[in-house]
């Protein structure tokens, strides 16, 4: 199976890297034509574009105006390492043995703004554009009219290459909505995560980010062959209910955290 996540707005190039055999994003000519057009926009423009502060505008646009290939490991970062967000808290990249990285490297994707689909792997320059964002490109109005179907048949000849036909998507509704469901060639299993609160299971935003992130983990150290095999997931607490799933949803509950 292949799961993909979302990326993280929060960014981490600092830390030490284990030895890694990177490897090259596969949609860079597509990224370098939206690096181009964010280079056209000042720092207002991207604060207002991105609803951001002036001085993380003044940071992207640095960055945007940094940009450039070719990439190497002395002005990039493997993605699977770069991004730092609860779902990455979850994921524990950095205490993920070899094994696990070479199967996340085949089985995990990251869905992103500018990079398109991003293997683990994938050496990547620091930015921030999130998919939602109406940046205007000859393409359309947005970031979804930009990527189009290009996103979907990455996806699709990643799962050719494993030989899969199931997707557990682990990403945000601004990101997921960026595949094209009926031109994926692919079940999509969709996990959701509710905590207990005041007696009721409800989705709590920052748990289950993270525990999209431990899900992930879980399929790179335990490589699940089936959904059935899927439903063995009980990280931190959280089970399986049956009598709250439907069809390939799959629906994991927690009791209330003392």
């Amino acid at each position: 199976m292949l799961a993909v996540v979302s990326p993280a707005k929060n960014l981490d190039y600092g830390s030490d890297l284990p030895k890694l055999d990177v490897t090259q994003p596969r949609m860079l000519d597509q990224a370098e034509a939206l690096v181009k057009v964010c280079r056209k926009l000042s720092p207002q423009d991207l604060s207002s574009l991105m609803k951001i502060s002036d001085k993380l505008a003044g940071l992207n646009a640095a960055r945007f105006e940094e940009w450039q290939r070719p990439f190497t490991e002395e002005n990039a970062r493997p993605a699977l390492y770069a991004f730092n967000g609860d779902v990455y808290t979850g994921l524990e990249a950095a205490s993920l043995d070899a094994d696990a990285v070479n199967n996340a490297q085949q089985h995990l994707r990251i869905l992103s703004g500018l990079y398109g689909v991003l293997r683990p792997l994938d050496l990547m320059q620091p930015y921030r554009l999130e998919m939602g964002t109406k940046l205007q490109t000859e393409k359309g109005k947005n970031l979804y009219e930009f990527w189009g179907e290009s996103i979907t048949e990455q996806l699709n000849k990643d799962l050719d290459a494993i030989g899969s036909s199931t997707l557990v998507n682990l990403a945000s509704n601004e990101y997921f909505s960026a595949v094209k469901p009926k031109a994926l060639n692919a079940d999509i299993v969709t996990p959701v995560f509710k905590d207990e609160k005041n007696g009721q299971y409800k989705v709590i935003s920052f748990y289950a980010k993270k525990a999209r992130g431990m899900m992930a983990r879980f399929i790179v150290n335990q490589k699940p062959q089936s959904v059935s095999d899927l439903k063995e997931f009980d990280a931190a607490g959280y089970s399986y209910n049956e009598d709250l799933s439907k069809g390939n949803e799959l629906v994991f509950c927690r009791a209330e955290q003392k």
